[in-house]
């Protein structure tokens, strides 16, 4: 979920922690940075949330899918686990994508396959493709590296600041650069724009709804927008639980066959 989100990005999945109000100094980029990365993929220890997501190609033409995702921080910070079980529509129910995310280098992929009885590893080139066919890339489930990119603060407001960022290598991206929007009162990214060589916008991620659970600002929905072709997709999420204590067992590869149910539904 060539195309969100940290539920999970978005990121898809995409998402989520409170830092309070602006404070009364003013913040270095790496302190945003740092923050905003903490509000969006690492609030509470873990985290469990239901997404629905809706596919429209260029023609217009609409696809659904439905999944769970799970989360895990094994350091605040850094490495993270992840977990998402597809349950709908039928040709992609138990589809299983599990992440290993290890910041400052390449992050662990693998994709079950039902109908093939396959378990797939994801190549860390292919992060930045379709996730199961949406305008959301597989980077976007786990989030990118903040460590990746070079930041600069191009503009403020009263409520947003809005950052530059460069890829420090170009191996593995199709942008040269993008920028994001940041909410001051959340830290929550709110818009992300992504430009090509020619300097032109073709891909857009939006956070369109955030909603508070157990105290974290969380981003509910979001939008990738392929500006080239109009397709889009957008990710919903509810149910979203954080502190579950899920146990490391959990994200494992046997998991990818035998989805952990207690902790599913």
């Amino acid at each position: 979920m060539h195309k969100v989100l940290s539920a999970f990005g978005v990121t898809l999945w995409a998402l989520l922690i409170t830092f309070g109000a602006a404070s009364t100094y003013a913040l270095t980029v790496e302190e945003i940075v740092e923050k905003s990365n903490l509000a969006a993929v690492y609030p509470g220890t873990d985290g469990r949330a239901e997404a629905r997501m809706l596919i429209v190609d260029k023609q217009g033409r609409k696809q659904f899918r439905q999944f769970t995702m799970l989360r895990r921080n094994i350091e605040k910070g850094g490495d993270q686990q992840y977990l998402v079980v597809f349950s709908r529509p039928a040709d992609v129910s138990r589809t299983t994508f599990l992440v290993e995310k290890h910041p400052g280098q390449d992050d662990d992929r693998w994709l079950y396959l039902p109908g093939l009885d396959l378990v797939k590893r994801i190549a860390a080139g292919d992060k930045r493709t379709s996730f199961v066919g949406s305008d959301f890339f597989y980077e976007d489930i786990s989030g990118r590296d903040i460590h990746a990119d070079a930041f600069e603060l191009i503009s403020e407001t009263d409520s947003s600041w809005t950052l530059k960022a460069t890829p420090k290598t170009s191996d593995g991206v199709e942008f040269t650069w993008y920028q994001v929007v940041i909410d001051k009162s959340t830290f929550l990214p709110m818009v992300a724009e992504y430009y090509n060589a020619q300097g032109k916008l073709y891909r857009r991620m939006s956070s369109s709804k955030v909603t508070s659970f157990q105290g974290f600002p969380t981003i509910t929905e979001m939008k990738a927008e392929n500006i080239a072709d109009g397709s889009y997709s957008i990710t919903q999420m509810r149910n979203i639980q954080y502190d579950l204590g899920l146990p490391s067992e959990v994200f494992t590869e046997r998991s990818l066959r035998m989805p952990p149910r207690q902790w599913l539904e």
